[in-house]
């Protein structure tokens, strides 16, 4: 009998941008292909990138992630000239680039990476539309959040 491979069980994500939930209201999520180098996608497996600062460009019916920061280990930038932040492309569906365009022209819309991670051997970048809090509305997320905390804690002890 065959052995099955044996599957990791590490998580598919590489990084989260939860300021992006903080800072927005999400509204629409899609997922891009994001184009890298090699030294890229090795730190990624390292795990050495950081998104909080990044977004998406939306620029002559493409898409750019700006702002990501991958930080490249020293074995790679031995042999190549490294740009931490350079521009990536991201690779979308002509649907998806035209609904996006339609959403960030309307009023307060935005369009921020949440996300990156690996899907089988590749790179995606989860984006979304998004629309920006006020600081009401972010009060407003905390205080809904503190009693769900609230509520399970009192299912927990009544069980």
């Amino acid at each position: 009998m065959a052995k099955k491979p044996q599957k990791s069980n590490q998580s598919s994500t590489i990084t989260l941008n939860k300021r992006a939930r903080h800072e927005y209201q999400l509204e629409e999520k899609f997922e891009a292909g994001v184009v890298l180098k090699g030294w890229e996608v090795k730190s990624l497996r390292a795990g050495k990138v950081q998104i909080t600062d990044s977004y998406v460009l939306l620029k002559d019916g493409e898409a750019f992630l700006l702002g990501v920061h991958i930080t490249p280990l020293a074995t790679a930038s031995t042999h190549f000239v490294t740009d931490p932040t350079r521009t990536r492309k991201l690779l979308l569906h002509e649907r998806e680039l035209s609904r996006l365009f339609n959403g960030v022209n309307q009023k307060g819309y935005t369009c921020v990476a949440t996300a990156l991670y690996w899907k089988k051997h590749l790179v995606k970048c989860e984006i979304a539309l998004a629309k920006g809090k006020k600081e009401h509305d972010k009060r407003e997320t905390e205080k809904n959040r503190d009693w769900d905390r609230q509520k399970q804690r009192l299912m927990r002890h009544n069980h």
